[in-house]
């Protein structure tokens, strides 16, 4: 196996979203007001003050179509490859909790939230998965914009209750996708309230014999330290939410996936894991944009 690849998707860029009919930026704005007074004091109200005005504005939306700014257009998302049975397994780090897996010609989406990226311009999705029902992790609007005639949704139960036509996947519940097989793990807080146990899922997926593993929003739990034959897994560190860097080491230890990806850590200091980490054999920690 190759754990060793790295890509960018994309890049792809979209129209800002004053250029589609929101309101325009404020630097723009002030341009414009600017040139208005300037236009008033020659031309006063005439046609010619008004004709001058709407080309300004389309030569202003003509280039401004043309060089997008940076913030306006879709990130470029980087991702890492893996070498495995029947093609890659290829991973997009979209941002927090949401990834983009492929293999074989088909398309995974976890989590889609529209705030992490504009889902118009990313692969359709042959299969989506949602953790649980918060707000950062299950966006109708963003799994609208992946579905086609051919996905499948699979969710938790209180994340189904507000989709069209999802399959609910239970703690414990094993289902086979067009070659990918998808076990449903228990993702929850023991003690917390911010996520119940029974309630929201982690999924291992296993393909072109490999597995990998999202944990979704979870502690250290004796369900998750439990897998076995991880060879890629995600696991959250954000407190309070989920995990401390060192429920994160506890739990790797005792799953000992060949790959560690912390993600969903919004502040969180990475760099603790990685000391925390040092020196155990067989499991490489990398960081990537997933905060």
């Amino acid at each position: 196996m190759n754990f060793g690849s790295v890509f960018n998707y994309g890049p792809r860029e979209v129209l800002s979203k004053w250029a589609r009919g929101a309101e325009e930026p404020k630097h723009i704005q002030k341009y414009v007001e600017v040139t208005n007074t300037a236009q008033r004091k020659q031309f006063g109200d005439s046609p010619a003050r008004i004709f001058s005005q709407r080309l300004l504005c389309a030569v202003l939306f003509l280039l401004l179509a043309t060089v997008v700014p940076a913030s306006a257009q879709q990130k470029n998302f980087a991702g890492d490859v893996f070498t495995a049975q029947g093609g890659d397994i290829r991973i997009t780090f979209i941002g927090h909790g949401t990834l983009m897996i492929s293999y074989a010609g088909k398309v995974i989406h976890v989590d889609p939230v529209s705030m992490y990226a504009d889902y118009a311009t990313l692969p359709k999705a042959d299969i989506i998965l949602v953790t649980h029902e918060h707000g950062d992790h299950l966006d109708s609007k963003a799994i609208q914009a992946l579905m086609t005639s051919r996905t499948t949704v699979i969710a938790n139960q209180a994340s189904a209750k507000n989709l069209d036509k999802a399959v609910v996947m239970k703690n414990g519940d094993t289902r086979s996708l067009d070659g990918i097989t998808i076990e449903a793990v228990p993702a929850y807080n023991p003690e917390k309230q911010f996520h119940p146990r029974g309630n929201g899922n982690g999924y291992v997926l296993t393909m072109g014999g490999m597995r990998v593993f999202v944990a979704g929003d979870t502690e250290n739990v004796p369900e998750i330290k439990a897998l076995k034959d991880i060879d890629i897994a995600f696991l959250p560190m954000n407190l309070p939410f989920t995990m401390t860097p060192e429920q994160v080491a506890d739990t790797a230890r005792a799953m000992r996936p060949k790959i560690l990806y912390p993600y969903h850590f919004g502040e969180t200091d990475t760099n603790e894991l990685v000391r925390l980490m040092e020196g155990e054999k067989g499991i490489e920690v990398r960081i990537r944009d997933m905060k």
